[in-house]
């Protein structure tokens, strides 16, 4: 069965500032929770995303225990949106998709998440008990670090 995650945040900052921040690989680990222990792998010279970067990232979902996961970017329309797939990891299916609109109050950015579950009605089960929670609380996290680093209001 294919979930759905949908999100919405509003960035007091420019396009350029939320595009550069957003498409750098390198800034996942910060909006990441770090009892995940997310860790980028490919070392990335100048950062610049593109469709078919491959990205390799050492996480741990579950009980500390340590896999790989391996993204794709399928879709840039620069300072727009872009697509990561996974090409490996822990779900049969995943497609992220980071949307960024400018408005008055700067952008306004929507994540979309499609995934799956490999092993049929036992990974249906593990999404009921922890899967779904697991990743609220990741998106959860990735909320309030982003209002802190982009919406702090200055006193």
């Amino acid at each position: 069965m294919i979930h759905k995650m949908y999100r919405e945040q509003q960035l007091n900052c420019d396009i350029a500032t939320a595009w550069e921040f957003f498409s750098s690989a390198n800034n996942l680990s910060e909006i990441t929770p770090k009892d995940m222990n997310f860790i980028v792998l490919t070392e990335m010279a100048d950062d610049e995303i593109y469709e078919g970067m491959i990205i390799d990232y050492y996480i741990s979902p579950l009980l500390g225990i340590k896999m790989k996961w391996k993204t794709e970017i399928k879709q840039v329309d620069f300072q727009k949106s872009f697509t990561d797939s996974q090409k490996k990891g822990p779900y049969k299916l995943w497609n992220h998709h980071h949307e960024f609109i400018i408005n008055e109050k700067g952008v306004f950015m929507k994540d979309s998440v499609d995934y799956e579950l490999p092993l049929g009605f036992l990974g249906e089960i593990a999404h009921k008990v922890f899967v779904r929670k697991k990743l609220e609380h990741v998106f959860n996290y990735r909320y309030k670090v982003l209002e802190e680093r982009f919406n702090k209001k200055i006193k």
